[in-house]
């Protein structure tokens, strides 16, 4: 899953994704992205919007998901910024904008993860291209009206998948503790390259499952987001090792 990422401006994603000419003025976004912000995403036909990063389900009487209430029982804040492709097309939240067609790209110039393997501490993992680019990341959208002021608002969700055998990031995050024995059932956001984008955005939905795949190793530069911490990964034995800080100069 994905709960953190940094977002390219406007100018970038018009510069990558050469679609400015093509838009209004919009509201502007913070570069550290966390659920329930604004920011922006791809739809079809090149149309860039800003929406609120999680979301909203179509029964909901609050742009901040909640469940549904009971006698017994207070509403809670539900988490919706992350869909898992597994339940995508039964998911209540989901399920009406994977079924039509509503996908977008999720502009992105790094995210984080946490990793565990040391000492029982998180550190934040740091994961960005190893070509300077953005990523594209899968994600849907949806519109969400109001019911007592009738305004619409935008709302996307980030797709995640099971990455429990991927060399580099099956080592990030806990593991499941309703996972299966062996399968702890690992996170990890969907990158699309350039040439997958028009499929995902125009395609149909046997089209987009089918580009649904854990990212190639060395598409990713890594290592943890504070530069203080001397810490690398040992991919052949799945350890992180604390590095030794060199010696200063004087």
């Amino acid at each position: 899953m994905c709960n953190r990422y940094t977002s390219p401006q406007e100018g970038d994603i018009e510069r990558f994704w050469h679609i400015g000419a093509r838009n209004q003025p919009r509201p502007m976004w913070l570069p550290t992205m966390a659920p329930l912000r604004p920011g922006p995403y791809i739809k079809a036909g090149g149309v860039l919007e800003v929406g609120q990063w999680g979301m909203i389900p179509p029964s909901s009487t609050s742009r901040t998901p909640m469940t549904k209430g009971s006698a017994t029982r207070k509403p809670v804040r539900m988490s919706t910024n992350n869909a898992r492709i597994e339940t995508i097309d039964t998911a209540w939240t989901f399920r009406f904008p994977w079924r039509d067609g509503q996908r977008c790209l999720i502009p992105a110039w790094s995210y984080v993860e946490p990793y565990w393997g040391i000492g029982g501490k998180n550190i934040w993992w740091r994961f960005a291209r190893a070509d300077g680019k953005p990523w594209a990341l899968a994600g849907l959208w949806s519109e969400w009206t109001d019911p007592e002021t009738g305004e619409v608002v935008p709302n996307f969700t980030m797709i995640t998948q099971n990455c429990d055998d991927h060399p580099l990031l099956k080592l990030m995050h806990k593991p499941d503790p309703k996972a299966e024995p062996g399968r702890p059932d690992k996170r990890a956001v969907v990158p699309l390259e350039e040439r997958d984008w028009d499929a995902w955005l125009h395609g149909k939905v046997d089209q987009a499952r089918s580009l649904i795949r854990v990212p190639e190793l060395e598409l990713f530069e890594h290592g943890p987001e504070e530069p203080g911490k001397q810490v690398a990964l040992n991919l052949a034995t799945g350890e992180g090792v604390t590095l030794e800080p060199e010696p200063g100069l004087f």
